[in-house]
């Protein structure tokens, strides 16, 4: 099935062997390739209003026709969902619905839905099985591989969620095409990360075209190889947090108007900007890096303080005690973790 639709697939063996199928137009074929690793059975369709209207009527044709009854629930789109409430009205839903631990969710749309859709299958009835169908750049690159879901408290993002491997995740790129460009270009943001972490995908964005296939395909396998070797983060999986501890606070700064792929970029060059002060890397190689970003997410400057951006930081799921982790460069395709005294992090990122 695979080759007749001419497309990429990338396996995971994580505690949980599953396949990454990436193309063109396979959006109406979901079904098809849900069926080959999930029984018929009850399916909840779990989207936002946005991508409702664009996608949820072929990939729920695909799976009617694939044999499966599906329920659908939609809600609003944005961070701001990503939350205790929504989460609420998700398992209230599949209980409405009757879902049962024989039962599925599909999870239709970007990085929210998916950590929605995810952290209410691994939780549901102690956990049921499910799809990821992600429809932006950031969500194909990153969130939807690998297994972490997350909702948001008030004291900072991702505080609750659990680790909880698809059946299978399905990337349309011809999805992408109907992105506004901020949507896009947040996605980029996300992609930046990988240049610093891989060299593949640094001289790939270090030119002027975007080859969007090779790209992500680059970015996934390059996830599934931390993945598989440290699945619940606790040694290399952590160099996939590069410029996020400052990201997420970005975000909380902000109130999520600064959204995830465009606060990863502000962070990074703030990551960059200290890897130089402190001599782990040198002009050129910071040059370099800074270019990428920049061919990647463009040039806006953070709008906030180090030391406000530090402060909002401290409610980092990362935080161990009186350290924070901070990834940092040493060159392209070598970055390392760097505990620091949360009381010395504004004087190490000045």
């Amino acid at each position: 099935m695979i080759n007749e639709y001419n497309v990429k697939k990338i396996t995971v063996k994580a505690s949980g062997e599953y396949d990454v199928i990436v193309g063109e137009g396979i959006i109406t074929k979901v079904g098809e390739f849900v069926k080959e690793v999930i029984n018929p059975c009850k399916v909840a369709l779990i989207t936002d209003d946005i991508v409702d209207k664009l996608y949820s009527s072929p990939v729920l044709r695909s799976l009617e026709r694939a044999g499966f009854t599906v329920v659908k629930y939609a809600f609003k789109h944005g961070e701001q969902s990503k939350n205790l409430c929504t989460y609420g009205e998700i398992l209230s839903f599949l209980a409405d619905n009757q879902l049962t631990r024989t039962d599925a969710i599909v999870a239709l749309g970007g990085g929210v839905v998916g950590d929605m859709a995810g952290f209410a299958a691994a939780t549901y009835l102690r956990g049921i099985k499910y799809v990821q169908v992600p429809t932006t750049l950031l969500a194909q690159i990153d969130s939807s591989v690998g297994g972490k879901t997350a909702i948001d408290l008030d004291q900072g993002k991702n505080l609750v969620g659990a680790f909880c491997q698809p059946k299978l995740v399905v990337c349309d790129i011809m999805t992408l095409y109907t992105l506004p460009e901020r949507i896009f270009t947040d996605g980029m943001g996300e992609a930046a990360k990988y240049a610093i972490l891989d060299k593949e995908v640094y001289q790939l964005l270090s030119g002027e075209e975007r080859h969007l296939l090779k790209l992500i395909c680059l970015c996934i396998d390059y996830k599934r190889k931390i993945v598989e070797k440290d699945e619940f983060e606790g040694g290399e999986r952590r160099l996939l947090n590069l410029g996020h501890t400052l990201a997420h606070g970005i975000e909380r700064l902000s109130s999520y108007s600064i959204t995830h792929g465009s606060a990863v970029a502000m962070g990074l060059k703030i990551v960059l900007d200290n890897a130089l002060r402190h001599q782990l890397i040198d002009q050129t190689t910071y040059d370099g890096m800074i270019s990428a970003v920049n061919n990647c997410a463009g040039e806006s400057k953070c709008p906030y303080q180090i030391k406000d951006i530090c402060e909002a930081a401290l409610t980092d799921k990362k935080r161990s005690g009186n350290q924070i982790t901070l990834i940092m460069p040493f060159g392209v395709g070598d970055c390392r973790p760097v505990s620091v005294n949360v009381d010395e992090l504004w004087g190490y990122l000045q």
